[in-house]
């Protein structure tokens, strides 16, 4: 979702994209977020916001979006050769993997660093 652009973020797209020719960031759309059920009033940057903030950095080359509840279809029609997901998806439970490895892709969870989360801040913002 990448909603307020944290440091582990960063260090989490810096390390995907070093992993492939390119990086392609898909985004859930605002609906889509909010059905993730991620708290009252998420995301706050609206998906225009979200996607520029995203491709203004170096190590993204793209950014697209999707409505579903997953990234499946969307991760069919590009069959990428890498698939990366955060570390609190271990490989067998991250949507698409499957098809990419059986295109002899590589399915990646990278482990987070810098214990930073977009929650974690906004408690803190909120005085929480």
């Amino acid at each position: 979702m990448f909603d307020l652009l944290h440091r582990g973020h960063v260090t989490y797209l810096a390390r995907a994209r070093a992993l492939g020719a390119a990086l392609l960031v898909a985004l859930n759309t605002d609906a889509s977020a909010q059905r993730l059920g991620k708290g009252d009033g998420r995301p706050l940057n609206a998906l225009a916001d979200r996607a520029a903030v995203l491709a203004a950095l170096a190590m993204v080359d793209a950014v697209t979006w999707f409505d579903d509840d997953t990234p499946e279809a969307l991760i069919a029609a590009c069959k990428p050769d890498v698939l990366v997901k955060g570390g609190d998806w271990p490989v067998e439970r991250i949507v698409g993997a499957q098809g990419v490895l059986a295109r002899g892709g590589k399915v990646v969870s990278i482990p987070f660093e810098h214990e930073r989360s977009t929650t974690a801040l906004l408690n803190k913002i909120r005085g929480g």
